[in-house]
């Protein structure tokens, strides 16, 4: 990284990916925010 604010924006950008696209077997094959999701629709 060529700077601090290059290095954060990338980790702001895996952390939304995380969340957001990223399929999870613990999760029952869903994204954190489909289980969130999920669950506050209990």
């Amino acid at each position: 990284f060529t700077s601090k604010k290059e290095l954060v924006q990338m980790i702001r950008h895996y952390i939304h990916y995380y969340n957001t696209r990223r399929v999870q077997r613990n999760l029952g094959v869903l994204t954190p925010m489909e289980k969130h999701e999920l669950y506050r629709a209990a």
